[in-house]
């Protein structure tokens, strides 16, 4: 009986999503990884989009409340804080539904419409995915393996190639 679960949680784990094109084992190690993001979505908001300043100052600009102060004085402003928390949440949220991939599609579009209409661009978000990208090996530590790397990858290429499709229209 032991071996018969094992045998099924193997086929199951390898069962790949075709909507998503991920397996439920890359679901679980993408979900179980960004647990360590959300014990402190603040400061890796932060971290990201500070980067993400740094290498794309232009950036900045893009953003009315915080577009004047100073790099240096952004990670103790509130109103920076919230944003750079708020798009933590919102790939968790996106993270959240990959079960449900109609309804993460859906987010998704209203996300990226939302933003095209602001005027943020296509190669604003291929930035922010290279910064992600990036920045996932120092987040994870240890748990970022080779196969949480390859979950991760193929998560965020499944993400942001619906961005680019909306774009796109």
């Amino acid at each position: 009986m032991a071996l018969f679960r094992g045998l099924f949680d193997f086929f199951n784990d390898n069962k790949v999503d075709e909507k998503l094109g991920l397996t439920e084992k890359q679901k679980r190690l993408v979900q179980n990884t960004w647990a360590i993001v959300r014990k402190d979505e603040v400061s890796v908001g932060v971290s990201l989009l500070m980067t993400y300043f740094k290498q794309f100052p232009e950036a900045q600009n893009e953003f009315k409340s915080f577009k004047h102060i100073p790099l240096d004085e952004l990670p103790r402003n509130k109103r920076f804080q919230a944003h750079c928390a708020n798009i933590i949440a919102t790939l968790g949220k996106l993270l959240e539904q990959m079960n449900d991939p109609e309804l993460m599609e859906a987010s998704l579009i209203n996300f990226t419409e939302k933003h095209k209409n602001r005027g943020q661009t296509r190669q604003q978000f291929e930035n922010l995915k290279q910064i992600i990208l990036e920045a996932l090996p120092s987040l994870f530590g240890k748990q970022y393996t080779p196969d949480a790397q390859q979950a991760w990858k193929q998560t965020l290429d499944v993400i942001f190639a619906k961005i680019y499709q909306v774009y796109a229209n």
